[in-house]
């Protein structure tokens, strides 16, 4: 099963990586190699007590990341 998941610099260090179809599930790491590392352990922390069907429409979440000007 695979979630997206955003990843972003860290205000002071390292990258913070979250999955926008879990509210909350959130992690980070030093690189962006450990970052992905944490948040794999953290979404298989949050899914552990969700219901399948629950899990498959978070996976199948469509979502997208835009570029918007100001």
């Amino acid at each position: 099963m695979k979630f997206k998941a955003v990843i972003r610099k860290g205000e002071d260090f390292g990258y913070v990586a979250e999955v926008p179809s879990l509210p909350g599930c959130v992690s980070q790491g030093d690189s962006i190699r450990k970052a992905i590392a944490n948040i794999k352990e953290a979404i298989g922390l949050y899914i552990e007590d969700m219901k399948p069907e629950e899990i498959k429409k978070a996976a199948d979440s469509k979502t997208e990341l835009y570029e918007i000007a100001v």
